[in-house]
């Protein structure tokens, strides 16, 4: 049995298809690419519920965001996969499984639907594929999915895709638009021996 110290993302990170989504690796250099990374992270309510280490305030911001991102990808620390319609090829949105740790086998995911694309349960079934992924083929235990308090529609799709709702953690996540504050967070998991969910369709 190999060290598990030693342990990499040993293989290229695959395309996921499935539930009439493509999961695909962002481009950094591609314009398409970084118009709908820039949108998506500055649109109102990604704002609302989330605040970046960095926040995006430009293209330029959004692209050394976008190159860090891949970065990440390639070291083995995150995966980060640009949703879109299977058949259009149309961006939809963004899911990462973030701060990969190998020792542990634990990892926690993150994701946003661009507003055109929202209400036909794009972020469950993007949610559903790359959880059973990284929970099978990426080797991992345990798959963390934190939401600030209050963010219901990002806990019922946690539900419905197999995160259970482990408890409340105090001042875990920025404030919205701050560094110097914080908001608490609902904690939510699935372990690789939980059932396999029912695929949501739409969401609420």
């Amino acid at each position: 049995m190999a060290d598990i110290r030693e342990s990499t993302l040993s293989r290229p990170v695959p395309e996921l298809q499935g539930h009439g989504l493509r999961l695909s690796l962002w481009d950094p250099e591609s314009d398409t690419h970084l118009d709908a990374w820039f949108r998506g992270l500055t649109d109102p309510d990604f704002a609302r519920w989330n605040t970046p280490l960095k926040i995006v305030r430009d293209r330029a911001d959004a692209r050394e965001s976008l190159r860090s991102k891949a970065a990440g990808t390639a070291d083995g620390t995150n995966v980060s996969f640009r949703i879109t319609d299977a058949a259009s090829g149309t961006t939809l949105g963004h899911i990462g499984v973030n701060e990969i740790d190998r020792v542990l086998m634990v990892a926690r995911v993150g994701y946003w639907v661009l507003p055109e694309a929202r209400g036909h349960g794009v972020a469950g079934r993007a949610l559903a594929l790359a959880a059973h992924w990284a929970l099978t083929d990426l080797g991992l235990h345990r798959l963390e999915l934190g939401h600030a308090l209050g963010h219901e529609a990002s806990c019922r799709i946690a539900e419905r895709c197999g995160f259970r709702y482990e408890g409340t953690l105090r001042d875990a996540m920025f404030a919205a638009g701050r560094h110097d504050a914080f908001r608490d967070v609902h904690l939510h998991a699935r372990i690789a021996s939980d059932p396999e969910p029912t695929v949501p369709h739409r969401e609420a």
